[in-house]
């Protein structure tokens, strides 16, 4: 696992090489010392790094490899070119970077056209999620799946979607009933604790900064606010979804943070050892811990027989080997997991 982490450590270091050499040879006086008269030579490196390295790079680091990635990162990188490299520098290589940005500009008609699809399909997926006996967090994702392609773009509008939802439209409704993971921790308390801290941060220094640059103020004063969003967000999703097991599934969602659901035959062993549950978790582990003030451990460890993909921020999927959770009624979430692994198809 070192050895992994030690490999993505240097492709990030050869990614901000890349950009940081490019960048002090065309946008800094020490850089234009350097070039020489011919700089055709010195251009076409700069190509190569920014259309073919850096795509490497970054596919190498995020372990992300595919033809439709390196087609968005090679265009991506032609962009990059043409904002980085002098125009009249650029010219012998002008068709280059115009086809880079064209390939570019397919892919986002592309997008375009998924965002059109899902608007169309818009009331089929309501009607679905309605007609769910799943969490919200769970259905609306499911019902998105069964009608549009999985798409990035999708998944984050997917995200978006629910966190406006829980925010702003989410507070006349009653909790559910049911075993939940946030009572016995601060998490509610930190959330609301957060919250007046972005809002007195804002209030604070925006009107300071906005005298010094207003583009920056603008800038922070909208991630302020997406912040409080999120967080409103958060606190309720984590109220309204306590663990929910349907046809041989649990459902476990810590938020709009992270989700799973996990099959009742897919569970190899529970894991209870204090020294486990105390020790420092493993990477192929899940936390279902909630935020608390004071270092907290699970209750107990599931180990499946094969990783489950896990849902996290803004609809990034990977897959566990084991999920820690911790929860306010331990030893019913226990009894409940055992005797739904003996009789698959309980609900609750």
């Amino acid at each position: 696992m070192r050895v992994i982490e030690r490999g993505k450590n240097i492709w990030l270091m050869m990614l901000g090489l890349v950009l940081c050499s490019n960048f002090m040879l065309y946008r800094t006086h020490i850089g234009n010392n350097l070039l020489p008269s011919d700089t055709k030579a010195v251009v076409l490196g700069s190509l190569i790094d920014l259309v073919i390295m850096l795509p490497l790079y970054s596919m190498l680091f995020s372990k992300k490899f595919s033809l439709k990635t390196a087609m968005i990162l090679s265009a991506t990188g032609c962009i990059l070119a043409r904002l980085l490299i002098p125009k009249q520098l650029l010219e012998p290589f002008a068709a280059i970077t115009w086809a880079g940005i064209a390939v570019e500009a397919a892919f986002i008609i592309f997008e375009l056209m998924l965002i059109a699809t899902l608007v169309r399909v818009i009331p089929k997926i309501v009607g679905k999620v309605k007609k769910s006996a799943l969490p919200l967090v769970f259905a609306f994702p499911y019902a998105i799946d069964e009608y549009i392609k999985k798409n990035p773009i999708v998944q984050v509008i997917c995200s978006e979607a629910m966190m406006f939802y829980y925010a702003f439209f989410s507070w006349k409704k009653t909790p559910p009933t049911g075993i939940t993971l946030y009572k016995r921790s601060s998490y509610i308390a930190f959330q609301v604790m957060m919250i007046h801290a972005i809002v007195i941060e804002t209030l604070g220094i925006h009107l300071w900064l906005h005298h010094k640059s207003m583009v920056i103020s603008i800038i922070l004063l909208v991630l302020n606010l997406y912040s409080v969003i999120f967080f409103l967000a958060d606190m309720q999703a984590v109220r309204l979804n306590p663990v929910h097991i349907h046809q041989g599934s649990m459902f476990l969602s810590i938020g709009l943070q992270k989700r799973i659901e996990i099959q009742f035959d897919n569970i190899e062993c529970i894991k209870e050892d204090p020294a486990i549950l105390e020790s420092k978790l493993s990477k192929d582990t899940l936390e279902f811990v909630a935020r608390d003030f004071e270092k907290v451990h699970p209750d107990l460890i599931l180990k499946m027989n094969t990783p489950v993909k896990a849902t996290l921020f803004m609809g990034i999927q990977k897959k566990y080997s084991q999920i820690a959770i911790r929860s306010d009624q331990p030893e019913q979430l226990k009894e409940m997991i055992v005797h739904a692994m003996e009789n698959k198809n309980v609900e609750g």
